[in-house]
């Protein structure tokens, strides 16, 4: 056989290796993210408290102020407290999930095996997204049914795309704090920072009733930005802000994605009894 009918055979060969990898790779991918899902559809409390608690936060301070008066309080709150539920399931989908997997050395074990790390970050992301999407979707029904919020196809479209896109800063938020923190601390330091941060930015209340030493701190994070865009999705927020909350988040998730990688080198040298 010639050399170039060899370099011919080569070339030919490397297209169906490629696709090969590739199709192991999505096979990969399916499998780790109906694993994930169901991990985390096995703990009821995550489960049932991702969903219930922003919703339960909804039906208690939204639908009760459901009088006429020139905002539709319900409406107003379904962009806020949408944020608020996909915000926590984006930081402990990845903060909690990744420091109980340290310590119960999954990490290491995963490093071990042929399966890409990329490949568990991605799933990781889809659990994430999935509950942030039924956290939205059951606020919508609850609105519609409860409250009479009453949304066109366009605006529950750009409610859900705002939501989904805004929860990828906090992932990789959640990312590095499950790196940083034990199994033990990463839960009640996700919830110290995630509940205050979320009233300072006017999720639970709309910012202009909170003090100004509040208000002033708002803008500094970034569930504020998550909130601003979503509430701009409803018009409710001018639309000429939406590219600086855009930039923050991006700069958030920046930030945050350093400091990830600096906690993944640290956390590969730990061990947990």
């Amino acid at each position: 056989m010639t050399r170039a009918a060899v370099g011919t055979g080569a070339a030919a060969a490397r297209p169906v290796a490629s696709s090969l990898t590739f199709a192991r790779a999505l096979r990969m991918l399916r499998v780790e993210i109906g694993a994930e899902l169901l991990k985390h559809l096995r703990l009821p409390i995550y489960a049932v408290s991702t969903i219930a608690f922003p919703v339960m936060f909804y039906v208690l301070f939204a639908t009760m102020q459901n009088g006429e008066g020139p905002v539709h309080v319900p409406t107003y709150m379904l962009a806020t407290y949408g944020a608020f539920g996909v915000i926590g399931a984006s930081l402990f989908s990845f903060g909690v999930s990744v420091a109980v997997e340290r310590a119960q050395g999954w990490m290491r074990l995963k490093r071990a095996s042929p399966l890409p790390g990329a490949v568990t970050v991605v799933a990781r992301l889809a659990n994430a997204l999935v509950f942030s999407a039924a956290i939205v979707a059951v606020l919508l029904v609850v609105g519609t049914l409860v409250a009479g919020v009453r949304l066109t196809s366009g605006e529950v479209l750009a409610l859900f795309g705002v939501h989904l896109l805004a929860a990828l800063p906090f992932c990789v938020i959640g990312q590095a704090l499950g790196y940083a923190l034990g199994p033990n601390s990463a839960p009640v330091v996700i919830n110290l920072a995630y509940l205050p941060m979320a009233f300072a930015s006017g999720l639970w209340m709309p910012i202009d009733v909170l003090p100004p030493f509040v208000q002033a701190i708002a803008p500094w994070l970034p569930a504020y930005h998550h909130g601003q865009l979503a509430l701009a999705s409803l018009g409710f927020a001018p639309a000429d802000a939406v590219p600086g909350h855009v930039a923050a988040l991006l700069i958030t998730a920046a930030i945050a994605g350093v400091a990830a990688v600096i906690a993944y080198r640290r956390a590969s040298l730990a061990t947990y009894g």
